[in-house]
């Protein structure tokens, strides 16, 4: 994991190593594209297990689905920076690594998601299938434990 030590010397890290501003900034950054996610894909999935049916699901699905997309864009580049400042500790890290690979399963679940024929039936009027169901369910449980583990990192 030393390969990764010369992360920490780049022109990005130094910067947010000797500023607390700008580090605060990209910290604060990486919270905002963590609560577009998280919010968007929450509010998503309760809708496809039936909660707030009154909000008609296609409309309600494609915007939601784009915050979150948004959210994970910003996240994870805000994320990358955040690593730079202490790379091989990071890689050390269990609840580091749980998150990563939380995170990569919840993109997994989401990839699989839109390009199955449940999200195109829902997203042309069809109620939602059993199989987006859970796939809605399964997502819930991986993005809270995806933001538990990224508040772990900080207490091991």
């Amino acid at each position: 994991m030393e390969f990764l030590a010369p992360l920490a010397e780049t022109p990005l890290a130094r910067a947010l190593i000797s500023s607390s501003t700008i580090y605060l900034l990209v910290n604060a950054a990486h919270i905002l594209g963590i609560g577009m996610l998280f919010g968007a894909i929450l509010a998503l999935d309760l809708r496809l297990l039936g909660f707030a049916r009154a909000m008609p699901l296609p409309a309600t699905a494609l915007y939601l689905s784009r915050m979150a997309g948004a959210g994970v864009v910003l996240a994870i580049v805000t994320g990358l920076c955040l690593f730079t400042v202490k790379p091989v500790e990071y890689v050390r890290n269990p609840a580091f690594l749980f998150k990563v690979g939380l995170i990569a399963l919840g993109l997994v679940n989401v990839a699989v998601v839109h390009f199955g024929a449940g999200w195109k039936a829902m997203l042309a009027g069809e109620k939602p299938s059993t199989a987006l169901r859970i796939s809605a369910a399964f997502s819930t449980l991986i993005w809270i434990a995806a933001v538990i583990a990224g508040r772990w990192i900080g207490f091991l």
